[in-house]
């Protein structure tokens, strides 16, 4: 059976997809990932003793900046004017629960630029706590939300 791939065309060469013909819509996606990090790591960031100070807001800022950009850091994604980018985040025990927002109205949905907000958060709370922590991990990067209204 012959797969059919939207981002190939009938030769097999890469392309963007022309959604030039899809109405325009109002559009919301939810991704979320994790850091999981050592119990004295999470007390440190709540003390605000990281040697990188205020982890949690560069990071906020690193995954808002990396919504906006998507476009430019993955190949074929449509360039979207994004109406919000919202990133939070939930301090467990032993681990750092990332969540990006993302809207825009367009033919096309925002799901890449939730998940590209979450990873570089999470990609930055790493860098910024490695220097205490050689055992986190990053995981379940993923959608929770998409609505087309």
């Amino acid at each position: 059976m012959k797969e059919n791939f939207s981002h190939l065309n009938a030769a097999g060469e890469a392309r963007m997809v022309n959604v030039g013909a899809k109405p325009i819509q109002h559009r919301r996606a939810v991704a979320e990932g994790k850091l999981i990090c050592q119990p004295a790591t999470i007390r440190a960031l709540k003390k605000n003793a990281l040697p990188k100070g205020d982890v949690l807001t560069v990071a906020q800022i690193a995954g808002i900046q990396a919504a906006k950009r998507t476009s430019e850091l993955i190949p074929l994604c449509h360039p979207l004017g994004l109406s919000c980018v919202e990133v939070s985040f939930k301090v467990r025990a032993a681990a750092i629960e990332i969540f990006c927002t993302t809207e825009t109205s367009a033919q096309t949905g925002v799901e890449m630029e939730a998940l590209t907000g979450v990873s570089v958060a999470a990609l930055t709370l790493y860098d910024m706590c490695k220097a205490v922590d050689k055992m986190m991990r990053i995981e379940n990067i993923r959608v929770v939300k998409k609505i087309k209204e």
